[in-house]
């Protein structure tokens, strides 16, 4: 990594967990705060997302808590349910729409329960557990940070829909990280071979700080604000609408097609004024 760039710190899994936990709650707070206060009328305003209400955001949060609490309380159960359900899209956009239709109250609360049930469940599971989930297994940390990340996409969509502006955090590391872990996955679910070489990730972080990944001679190269890359591999901003800066021709195509979170490959957004933009929520 390059002088002056945050290095991992080496801990313990638990206490790992701990720290991520942290962010979450701290993440799942700043969500909570944007729809608190909004009346029945403003549940129902539209987001980026085409069909997605705000309502919809909330509802999609909820589901997929409560899967990720049956895939630690009964990993079979949940194994048993993915294994059966003919199309994850179609289930994941049903599940929205049965939430949204819920009182907003109801669904508040039960988002919280549900938030607040995992994250004592995750913090509970023994070391080195492997839980199931719509991608591959992960384990704790990897779940925490996958919940971390889908809380703050979809809080982003519920931001553009109420013209609110976010403060970026340092918690956009975490995203970062699985946007750059991911980039194997991306390219599979497209049905494209996973380029040998390693590429070099370098993003500024909300306060000035150097995050990088990768070696730093490697010729495809992304650089740009950290919070830039995370609307990118979240799909909630095109490449042509960010600061990014993608050198080679590699590098250009992981930015079109890069997803941080679990499933069939999202449409991502289209370029702002494209007469298309928009599109399914990825997360």
């Amino acid at each position: 990594m390059h002088s002056g760039e945050r290095r991992e710190r080496v801990s313990s899994g638990s206490d790992l967990t701990e720290r991520l936990l942290a962010d979450l709650r701290a993440e799942t707070a700043d969500f909570d705060a944007l729809v608190a206060g909004l009346d029945p009328a403003e549940w129902r305003r539209a987001t980026p997302a085409p069909g997605w209400t705000i309502a919809h955001q909330v509802a999609h949060l909820a589901w997929t808590d409560e899967q990720a609490v049956l895939a630690v309380r009964d990993p079979e159960a949940f194994q048993a349910a993915l294994e059966n359900a003919a199309e994850l899209a179609r289930e994941v956009d049903d599940a929205a729409a049965r939430g949204a239709r819920e009182d907003p109250a109801a669904l508040l609360a039960r988002w919280r329960s549900g938030q607040a049930e995992l994250a004592v469940l995750l913090a509970a599971c023994p070391g080195g557990t492997r839980l199931p989930w719509f991608g591959p297994p992960m384990g704790v940390p990897s779940m925490v940070t996958a919940r971390l990340m889908e809380t703050w996409a979809h809080g982003q969509d519920v931001a553009d829909a109420l013209g609110a502006r976010r403060e970026p955090t340092d918690r956009l590391r975490h995203i970062a990280m699985l946007g750059v872990r991911t980039r194997d996955f991306a390219y599979a679910v497209n049905g494209i071979r996973p380029p040998a070489e390693e590429f070099r990730v370098e993003l500024i972080g909300p306060g000035g700080e150097r995050w990088g990944w990768g070696p730093e001679d490697a010729a495809q190269v992304v650089r740009g604000p950290a919070l830039d890359f995370c609307l990118v591999v979240t799909q909630r901003r095109h490449p042509s609408d960010t600061a990014l800066t993608a050198t080679g021709e590699q590098a250009r195509q992981w930015l079109g097609i890069a997803q941080a979170f679990a499933g069939p490959p999202g449409r991502g957004r289209e370029a702002a004024g494209s007469p298309d933009a928009g599109g399914r929520p990825g997360a």
